[in-house]
């Protein structure tokens, strides 16, 4: 019985392709400047050009002072950060890279959840009489509904 054998250059093919993807997403990572998403700086958003407008008026808004990007926009448990920053990154580079997004950005309902459940978590002492009250009805707290501007300030 004569066992089969992976032609050569088939396999030296899947190395070449292997490494041009390979070298291509670490150029791609490097040129658009992925490590610094793993940092907490704000200037970071700034990275794609769509995000200016909020980033100066987070900058003008009374928040700017007390929190980053990152104490609003992911959760605070470091798992479930890091998840959120890479799931948020893969959709914003595709969505930018294709030219396939909403103008003007929306969040997703996903992101949506996180920053309220970061409004209630610092703003914890101001909404506590009110908090349980939704929490036992259909209706959800909605900090956003009222207070849209008050991380980024008015965005035209």
């Amino acid at each position: 019985m004569q066992v089969s054998t992976i032609p050569r250059w088939f396999i030296l093919s899947i190395a070449i392709l292997l490494g041009i993807f390979l070298g291509a997403s670490i150029y791609t990572f490097l040129y658009a400047k992925g490590y610094s998403y793993l940092s907490n700086q704000p200037e970071t958003c700034t990275n794609c050009h769509i995000m200016r407008e909020h980033f100066d008026g987070w900058q003008k808004a009374v928040h700017h002072t007390v929190a980053t990007c990152n104490d609003c926009h992911v959760p605070i448990s470091p798992i479930k950060k890091m998840y959120a920053k890479a799931e948020h990154g893969f959709r914003h580079s595709y969505a930018f890279t294709t030219q396939n997004f909403h103008e003007p950005i929306q969040m997703k309902i996903s992101s949506e959840q996180i920053v309220l459940r970061n409004c209630i978590r610092c703003h914890f002492d101001m909404v506590n009489d009110i908090h349980p009250q939704f929490q036992s009805r259909k209706e959800k707290l909605d900090c956003l509904h009222c207070h849209r501007s008050v991380g980024h300030g008015p965005i035209k």
